[in-house]
């Protein structure tokens, strides 16, 4: 896969995240999600700040801890977010974004990652946060097939093990699908969501 193609797929997964949070209306930010005990309002604030985390990072400046602090949804938590959301795709748009190192310490404060596959870490954060959200608001989430495919071969990836009962694991235990799942139902079920969820 050439580099370009895995930016242009991150695009089109959080562009497509968008549009599912663009249904969100204040009188849902109490509703349960797929995402732990999340409710709507935590997930969007975490959703949105990782955005401008990864922004950041991609700028050299992740290491920052204070760029990565939620903030309570605001009066248009979906046009928030939206912005957000292409200041990480423009971010991403950089010429020289996949020989950048990004610090994320969110996920280690010990090294930093490639480029490539920060974008990578982030492209499967928006799958399924925006399969969360979908969930949440019983919403169609309409990914194309190249996106998929690349999701599922970063999310399977993923170790599946005891390290993911630690606290703070980004992902639950993997749960089981049928033989006949859609791929989005399987990269929701490695990463530790039930695909058949409901509120």
């Amino acid at each position: 896969m050439a580099t370009t193609d895995l930016r242009d797929l991150h695009a089109r997964a959080v562009r497509a995240s968008v549009t599912v949070v663009a249904q969100v209306s204040p009188d849902d930010l109490d509703r349960p999600t797929p995402c732990g005990d999340w409710a709507l309002a935590r997930l969007l604030a975490h959703m949105t700040v990782q955005h401008h985390g990864f922004a950041a990072a991609a700028a050299g400046n992740g290491g920052d801890l204070s760029l990565w602090a939620e903030q309570p949804p605001g009066p248009d938590p979906a046009g928030t977010y939206a912005a957000a959301a292409e200041r990480v795709v423009a971010a991403f748009a950089q010429e020289d974004v996949l020989e950048q190192e990004f610090a994320l310490p969110e996920i280690s404060l010990l090294t930093t990652f490639p480029g490539r596959q920060a974008i990578g870490f982030h492209l499967i954060d928006y799958v399924v946060h925006g399969w969360d959200v979908a969930r949440t608001l019983d919403a169609e989430f309409s990914l194309d097939q190249d996106v998929l495919d690349t999701a599922w071969v970063i999310a399977s990836s993923v170790p599946d093990g005891p390290e993911r009962l630690r606290f703070g694991s980004a992902f639950a235990p993997s749960e089981e699908v049928s033989d006949d799942a859609s791929i989005l139902d399987r990269i929701v079920g490695h990463l530790g969501r039930s695909p058949t969820w409901k509120p």
